[in-house]
């Protein structure tokens, strides 16, 4: 006869069991999606909230000064006469330098290392470089500030000056005194403090590619180059585009290291990199607390507005690149 243990076993069916392990199953995993959906939702809750505060101490200005406020450059505190206009244009053109310098370098890397380095070199290579990217921006501040712009003031910038300078057009890009404290130095820290974000993103992608890609065009008859070119690069191009712009997100909302170098001295719009200038970040760090009256207040609070609403943007942008990319990397090739 069986024993207790085995008459108690076979009264616990199979279709019993099955039913209690669905029954704990789905009430774990409701209670596992309502707690996520609750923290994600949290996220999006706490934007949300931001741009209310935000918005609510900015309404004032917004009232006030309108979308002159976006255009004008006249910023006068005694007067109550606020444009951010010179905020953004300094905005603007720092990432862009920062822009256009980071990203062939952060490509060349991303090439360097998931296409021609062994293994022992490109994972120290991709340590070090992504190491760069847990520095305090206050770190590249004092670098800057005491390194890089004296280079800049006494060297380089008397070099582009005498050089480029002299060209039409381009030259007035490199006109004037170099000071030392200027745009270009503002955009040069940048380049150095998107480099890793773009590096590593774009060495992600590149390694996304699949094998077959690359093994295709070597069995033509192509050279290393000619595969990277014409089959890796488009296929990842679009996320190496993203890459691009989520490093334009971080150079649009950096403030500590740019308010040390920009020079934090001039609201003219001038087309001289060598001009002192702000970007909205730092205009924000230099005179928050200087904001004595509620209009002033106001003032600084909506460009910190404009700010935000910029940086969402970009970064919304990024991300929809890199989901295009991984969702229909057939599409970017075609693209």
């Amino acid at each position: 006869m069986p024993s207790d243990a085995k008459r108690q076993s076979t009264r616990l069916r199979p279709s019993r069991l099955r039913e209690v392990g669905q029954h704990g199953t789905n009430r774990g995993d409701a209670v596992f999606h309502g707690l996520v959906f609750t923290l994600a939702a949290g996220a999006i809750g706490l934007l949300l909230l931001l741009l209310g505060i935000l918005f609510s101490d900015a309404r004032d200005a917004v009232l006030r000064y309108g979308l002159s406020f976006l255009t004008t450059t006249k910023w006068d505190p005694v007067a109550l006469r606020f444009g951010a206009g010179a905020y953004i244009y300094g905005t603007l053109i720092t990432s862009a330098i920062a822009l256009i310098i980071a990203t062939p370098i952060a490509l060349g890397a991303a090439l360097f290392v998931g296409e021609y380095a062994p293994g022992w070199l490109a994972e120290p290579v991709s340590f070090v470089t992504e190491l760069l990217a847990v520095i305090p921006s206050i770190i590249y501040g004092l670098w800057g500030f005491f390194i890089l712009a004296p280079l800049m003031r006494f060297y380089v910038e008397p070099f582009l000056r005498d050089t480029v300078g002299r060209l039409p057009v381009v030259g007035s890009l490199f006109s004037g005194p170099a000071l030392g404290r200027d745009l270009l130095i503002g955009g040069v820290i940048l380049a150095i403090m998107i480099l890793p974000t773009v590096m590593s993103i774009s060495r992600e992608v590149i390694r996304a590619v699949p094998n077959a890609q690359r093994e295709g065009m070597l069995a033509l008859g192509a050279t290393r180059w000619e595969a990277i070119r014409h089959a890796v690069l488009p296929y990842a191009r679009v996320g190496i585009a993203g890459a691009a712009i989520l490093g334009l997100a971080r150079a649009l909302g950096e403030t500590m290291a740019v308010t040390m170098v920009i020079g934090n001295s001039s609201t003219r719009i001038t087309g001289s990199l060598f001009t002192p200038g702000y970007t909205m970040a730092s205009a924000i760090a230099n005179q928050f607390t200087e904001a004595d009256s509620p209009i002033y207040f106001s003032a600084i609070v909506e460009v910190a507005l404009v700010l935000l609403l910029v940086a969402a943007l970009v970064n919304i942008l990024a991300r929809l690149l890199i989901w295009s990319f991984l969702r229909g990397p057939g599409k970017a090739i075609r693209a």
